[in-house]
């Protein structure tokens, strides 16, 4: 028994060796956000929509670019984060406006007009929460540590792996359900705040 234990304890020691080896190379990661650039499009579906009148589709992305500081060491490299640059936001509405109401026409334009507030209340969303945003991928960012590779060709899997771990971080996730609930809670201070007079003009 006192063989095996000692077995595994040269088996693992080189490894955790490495890993140390790397700590010394950890960065300050420079932290870089934007918001994408969006667009809107508006359609009728061919089949009367199951809601009243119309409604938006918001389409979020968050993707982290991530650039690495490669240092060779006597048994391998290692990776570490020096830059993330982070696109989040919303990309994309789609606005769905029911058949029955006719092209530029005032009910039409009614509801397009409704729609727009409501992507106006999506994209205060990431206004408001700009500093929430910096802080949390710059919480993820720094909490990654340098990987130790032993070859060359595995540093590809390694910058993988980092990106996978901001992406995967508390704080990130975190913001992503903070972010889904203010949604809902905008969306319904759109719809509350609507009286509906507007469209009621038209419909007389």
């Amino acid at each position: 028994m006192r063989l095996f234990y000692l077995f595994l304890l040269i088996l693992f020691v080189p490894t955790i060796s490495f890993g140390d080896d790397c700590l010394g190379y950890k960065l300050t990661p420079k932290i870089n956000i934007k918001n994408p650039s969006w667009e809107k499009s508006v359609v009728q579906p061919l089949q009367q929509m199951d809601i009243l009148h119309g409604e938006v589709i918001a389409t979020m992305v968050d993707n982290y670019e991530i650039t690495t500081d490669i240092t060779s060491i006597e048994d391998g490299f290692c990776v570490a984060l020096k830059n993330v640059d982070a696109v989040i936001g919303y990309s994309d509405f789609l606005v769905q406006i029911d058949i029955s109401h006719k092209p530029d026409s005032c009910s039409y334009n009614a509801i397009l007009q409704h729609e727009d507030e409501h992507i106006r209340a999506y994209l205060s969303i990431i206004d408001d929460n700009a500093d929430l945003l910096k802080q949390s991928v710059m919480s993820a960012a720094d909490s990654i540590t340098p990987i130790f590779v032993k070859n060359q060709q595995d540093i590809e899997s390694a910058i993988d792996k980092i990106n996978e771990k901001i992406q995967n971080h508390p704080d990130i996730i975190l913001l992503k359900q903070r972010i889904k609930a203010e949604e809902e809670i905008r969306n319904k201070h759109v719809d509350q705040n609507d009286t509906g007079e507007n469209l009621k003009k038209c419909l007389i």
